[in-house]
Order: structure tokens, then sequence, then C-alpha cells
């Protein structure tokens, strides 16, 4: 009863807006003091902030906020974009096909899926609709070429399923190279079965140059070093993911600086903004740490391994059951918050039932991209509405066909773990 007092509790203060790591933390605390009474709550409370906090591997994230807002202040996801389409454009559903790309070039060198939906929306959208695309069909593209920062190195929510599950974040970051390109093929696919399904759905542009091509690949040298600097260093153990994130939020400051927009006024406006990505990141896994004090408490866990784990039924079975859960909460809930708040939970009965962590946290990401283009608040629609000025209702209609793309993607994956641990286990070698 106290379990279901405590969660309602939560999602009550959830509904009315109560930021997520306050409400894990005033409702955990609830929870301490009906189980454990005073001392305990007490007891909790002056050594779990400290012990969240300390751990070193947390520097990794506003390393990696850094390095996407001075990434974004630097503007090379136009150069990015108009790359990929001088190479690709003459291709039916080429300028999709090419968002698809400067989606995950910019994932690459940012880390984070708004700001990669929101950049996308403001240079590739405007292009395909001036071209004469269908208005929902390149909406939808970009929402959902948004939702590769998550999943491509430099990922924040590796890295925080890393710290939450106590996994090689390295290894993790690594893993989400190839399902990344599998995504990111998924798209391009999917976009060109539209294209022949209904020509008229998206026109070719004009022919461009081989000379304008070539003279247009030395526009992302830049960003493949910024990558290579980042991921390579990780790959061959040169770095460790923290050592490689400071390193790649200061390739993205010269980045920025060699492009000249670099001012007192902007740099504040980065520092700021990733302090602020930092603090409520922080705040979440603070108000995580105090609700898994009370789960921890009340064997909420350990029951509930111990009751799956004597069902008689397929581990797969089991498998697809949660991630058909992670799914619906996507729809209705932040992604870090659905991280913080089942990964504690979820973690155990997935070792119980015989899967990698490594894969399991790579293929949560991966379901998490669609949650983030589900309605009815897929944030990445909200996002491409908001700076595109179109109706979210057509954004959301526009990412359904690739919904259905990624869950085809999702189940490749969970059918081949290979594809995801096989990068892991070379590293370093």
């Amino acid at each position: 009863m106290t379990v279901i007092l405590v969660l309602g509790l939560l999602f009550l203060l959830l509904a009315i807006g109560t930021p997520v790591g306050f409400a894990m933390g005033f409702a955990g605390s609830v929870g301490l003091l009906m189980v454990g009474g005073t001392g305990t709550l007490f007891g909790i409370l002056q050594t779990a902030p400290l012990s969240t906090v300390s751990s070193y591997e947390l520097i990794t994230i506003p390393m990696f906020l850094l390095m996407a807002d001075l990434v974004l202040l630097s503007g090379v996801a136009d150069d990015m974009f108009k790359t990929a389409s001088a190479w690709i454009g003459r291709v039916p559903g080429g300028l999709g096909m090419a968002t698809a790309l400067a989606g995950a070039g910019f994932g690459a060198i940012c880390g984070t899926s708004t700001a990669s939906a929101a950049t996308l929306s403001s240079t590739s959208l405007p292009a395909m609709i001036k071209q004469g695309y269908e208005p929902k069909m390149a909406a939808g593209v970009v929402a959902i070429s948004g939702t590769l920062a998550m999943l491509i190195p430099p990922s924040v929510a590796l890295v925080i399923f890393g710290l939450l599950a106590e996994v090689n974040i390295g290894q993790l970051l690594i893993g989400g190279i190839l399902p990344a390109v599998l995504v990111t093929a998924t798209i391009m696919a999917t976009i060109y079965f539209l294209v022949w399904q209904d020509p008229s759905r998206a026109p070719r542009v004009e022919p461009v140059s081989w000379r304008e091509k070539f003279s247009l690949l030395w526009q992302v040298g830049p960003m493949v070093l910024l990558f290579s600097l980042v991921t390579g260093t990780i790959y061959l153990g040169i770095a460790t993911p923290t050592e490689a994130s400071a390193l790649g939020a200061a390739g993205a400051l010269l980045l920025a600086v060699a492009k000249r927009r670099v001012t007192p006024a902007t740099l504040y406006r980065a520092l700021l903004s990733a302090c602020h990505g930092t603090c409520m990141i922080v705040t979440i896994l603070v108000g995580a740490s105090i609700f898994g004090y009370f789960f921890t408490l009340t064997h909420v866990t350990q029951d509930l391994v111990a009751w799956v784990g004597s069902l008689p039924t397929s581990r797969w079975v089991i498998i697809a059951l949660i991630l058909f859960g992670y799914i619906v909460l996507g729809s209705f809930m932040d992604q870090i918050a659905i991280l913080v708040l089942t990964v504690p939970i979820v973690l155990p009965l997935i070792k119980t039932l015989g899967f990698d962590p490594i894969w399991f946290g790579v293929i949560k990401i991966v379901t998490a991209e669609v949650g983030m283009i589900t309605p009815p608040v897929g944030l990445n629609c909200f996002i491409v509405a908001r700076y595109a000025k179109r109706p979210v209702a057509e954004v959301f209609h526009g990412t359904f066909p690739h919904f259905i793309a990624h869950l085809i993607a999702i189940a490749i994956l969970v059918a081949f773990p290979s594809i995801i641990l096989w990068l892991p286990s070379q590293m370093g070698r």
C-alpha cells in the first residue's frame, strides 16, 4: 500500500507540472518517512546528494552539453546539410536523405536531440519546403532525424544510462555507432519508399557540379575531425569518456573561434546554457537517488525480479513487453525522466533474464527515439512545429511512416545483438 501511495504522489506531482527531480525527491522522501521514520529520511538526505554528484564520470555531462552549445554557435549544421544535399540531392527524396545525414552528422558532434531538431528545423526544413516537398513529409523527416543525436556518441542519454546502470560508458557510446548507421539507413529507405509511392512528394533538385561537390567536402572536414577526436579516442583507449568530452568541448570552442562566431556575449550564453542543462540533469539524478533508496527499502525491485522470473513465458516476450512499455511512456514523459525512473527497476530484471546491459542500454535509447515522435507529447514534433510554424498534427502525421520503420529497426537490433556488441568488444585492440 505504501508503494502505491508514493507512486500515486509521484505521478500526481508530475501531472501538475512539478520538475522531475523535485517530484522524485519529494515523493521518495515521503516514502522514506513512511517506511523508516525521520532517522532513515535524514540519514539518506545527508548522504545521497553528495554521493550522487561526486561521481567522476558525471563531468562528462557538462562537457558534452557545452560541446553541443558551442557546435550550435559555430553554425556547422548548415554546412553539413549543404554538403549532403549537393552529393545526393538528385536522388529521389535526396533533400530528405540529406536531412537524415545532416542529423546524423550533427548528432555526432552535438549529443542532444532537442538541439538537433531545432537546428534542422531552421536549416533543412525551409530548404525542402522551398524545393516543393510535401510539408508533412518534410516535417516528419526533420523530427525523426533530430532523434539520432540520442544514439550517436557523444550521447548525453547514453551517459546518463551508464551512470544509472553503473556500466562502462565508453562501451555504451561506441555500441551506439552501428545502430545509428542502421537507423539512419532506415530513415533514408523510408524516404525513398515514400517518394517511390508518390514522386510529387519530393521534386528533384538542380544538379551540382563535381567541382562544387568536392569544394563543399572541405567544409565538413572540421566536423569529422571533432567526431574523431571524441569517439576515436574512446574507441582506441587513448582517453576515457570524461577526458574525451573535455577534448570535444575544447575542439568545439576552436571550431566556433575559427568560424568567427565567438564573442563574450555568445560565449557567456553557451556556458550558461550548459550550466542550466547540467543543473537540471543533476537535480533529476539526486531526486532519482532518493527515490531509489525508497524502492530498495521496500524491496520493490527484488520482488518484481522474482515475480517475472517465475512467469512461464519466454524472455523474449518479456523484453518485447518492456520495450512496448517504454514506447508508451515516451508518449507522455521526458526521456531523461523515464531513464531515472525505470533503469534502477528494470536493469536487475534484464540481468536476471540473461541480457547484456550494454545491449539493453542502446536498445532503450533507440526505443526512446520512437517516443520522441509519438503523440501526444512527442517532444521533437512540438519543437519542429514551433520552429517551422507548422501544425503539430501535420508533423505527427509525417512521422508515422518512420514510426513503423523504427519498430522494424528495433526488431533487427533485438534479433541480432552483435550489431550493438561487436564494436565494444573490439575496443582497445
